[in-house]
């Protein structure tokens, strides 16, 4: 599972760090490449000599070679990864990776890498069960980093608690069952709609709204990054999808939305309608921008199509469809309702009144509720965790459905 594949860590100063030459030799036998990145203060609990001679690779300690002046980019090192562990993670280096303090290469590497992330903490249980502690793990965890938990034992303080570092055969094992998930949808083929719809008034203006599409992009590379074929229908935004199982279908309109999506609909396994399409278009679009001529202006608006009702009409007995709901009053009754009345399997709750929840945040903080009357409710995340979620949630339904 790991052959081929290219993990960096990052060692920061915890006396744990001696548990790592172990799991970078774990880490090769299994074919994987390892690079190491360490801070000055994790060379007093293990030597650079070590590891590199284990990985086969040099161990980067900072940004410039003292030798002969050499950069060591801390942006081709985060590129460079398949997944970037950082372990241990001391209570010092917590603090710097929330706040963003890129005093030395691994957290400017941290800050650069567009890999996941993975953290283990590892420190004296009073320091780890310190409420600022708490409050960082937790911060990293809404960021998209995925927390592996210390275990709980005895420490080199002599007092027994949470705080060891886990031992490097479970680390192995975390890291293997992340690149097992990334094929966990291979063959499947998904249709996502994301972003908003403009219908045109005339040439200049348009009715539309703030959705930004980072949570339709953000489930769109979830999908890609499990193995699926991913059909990305996305309204008028400017998010990347760098992604070879993403192929984009750009739209405006939510007539063209509606074309889009039934020309894709058929072939898909999972549908998730995730874009903000515009309820009402004008009767009729000028031709010419429309000149301002006395106080009033009269625009007649007819409904658009329920491109999800008219999915969830049709959709075959195989097919997950899961819709959204963005609401501002009785937000759970009316997520209920569409769930029934559009025919979902899933519908992803949100509310515009939650701090950080919405259009244009890069967080946001969800319900999950199928059509079986199952709720979950997560706290503020950022939405390429709460994609995960989404499909962690899509997955349980795949496997009732074909139980």
């Amino acid at each position: 599972m790991l052959q081929g594949k290219k993990i960096l860590i990052g060692i920061t100063g915890s006396i744990s760090a001696y548990k790592i030459p172990l799991l970078v030799r774990l880490l090769v036998k299994e074919g994987a490449e390892v690079s190491i990145i360490m801070t000055q203060m994790a060379r007093e609990f293990v030597t650079p000599l070590t590891l590199s001679t284990l990985s086969g690779k040099p161990v980067y300690t900072d940004f410039f070679d003292k030798d002969d002046g050499s950069w060591h980019s801390h942006v081709d090192l985060g590129n460079w990864a398949d997944v970037f562990l950082i372990a241990p993670v001391s209570a010092t280096s917590l603090g710097k990776m929330v706040n963003g303090i890129a005093d030395n290469l691994l957290i400017a590497t941290y800050l650069a890498a567009k890999c996941p992330v993975y953290f283990a903490p590892a420190m004296d249980v009073d320091m780890f069960h310190h409420p600022s502690t708490q409050s960082n793990i937790q911060t990293l965890i809404k960021y998209g980093n995925h927390l592996i938990e210390p275990e709980v034992g005895e420490l080199a303080s002599g007092l027994t608690g949470a705080g060891r570092l886990q031992e490097p055969e479970n680390i192995l094992k975390v890291l293997s069952a992340h690149f097992e998930k990334k094929k966990a949808l291979k063959g499947i083929n998904v249709l996502i709609t994301a972003g908003p719809t403009y219908e045109s008034i005339d040439p200049v203006r348009f009715i539309g709204n703030h959705s930004s599409g980072k949570m339709g992009y953000a489930i769109a590379h979830a999908f890609a990054e499990a193995g699926a074929a991913v059909e990305l229908i996305s309204g008028p935004v400017n998010q990347p999808a760098n992604h070879s199982n993403i192929h984009i279908t750009a739209v405006v309109s939510a007539k063209e939305m509606e074309k889009a999506v039934d020309q894709k609909l058929d072939k898909a396994q999972i549908i998730i309608m995730a874009a903000a399409v515009a309820d009402y278009t004008p009767e009729k679009s000028a031709t010419k921008k429309i000149k301002k001529k006395g106080d009033d202006l009269t625009l007649k608006l007819f409904p658009t199509t329920d491109i999800l009702k008219s999915i969830g009409e049709k959709k075959r007995k195989e097919q997950i469809l899961v819709g959204f709901a963005l609401e501002t009053d009785d937000e759970l009754q009316n997520a209920k309702k569409k769930l029934r009345t559009k025919n979902l399997d899933l519908i992803v709750l949100n509310s515009l009144k939650e701090k950080g929840a919405g259009f244009g945040f890069d967080t946001n903080k969800v319900t999950l509720i199928d059509r079986n009357g199952n709720e979950e409710t997560f706290p503020l995340k950022s939405k390429n965790a709460v994609a995960a979620d989404i499909l962690d949630k899509i997955q349980s339904l795949r496997k009732d459905k074909n139980a």
